[in-house]
């Protein structure tokens, strides 16, 4: 799974052959969530609440970069990377 972000220790990744909605793959400290591009909300897994707004908080700001990368993923091209909250 293409890792596309990395920052304050938490690792986004985005699955080539994922299901709707459009989702990412946040990892942290022993936790798994999925959380939705377009609202950046947890649509499953679980991820304590401090990283969780940083989340939600970033997928916002980049929420075109990361549709894009959906986009990719459906038609198997390689994915960008997408700064991360610590760089901005």
């Amino acid at each position: 799974m293409p890792t596309i972000s990395v920052f304050y220790g938490i690792v986004i990744q985005m699955y080539w052959r994922d299901h709707n909605p459009p989702h990412f793959h946040a990892y942290y400290q022993g936790y798994e969530a999925l959380i939705s591009i377009d609202s950046g909300e947890l649509i499953a897994g679980q991820m304590s609440p401090g990283p969780r707004r940083i989340l939600k908080e970033w997928a916002i700001r980049h929420q075109p970069e990361l549709l894009a990368n959906w986009e990719r993923c459906k038609i198997r091209l390689p994915l960008n990377t997408v700064r991360g909250a610590d760089e901005e």
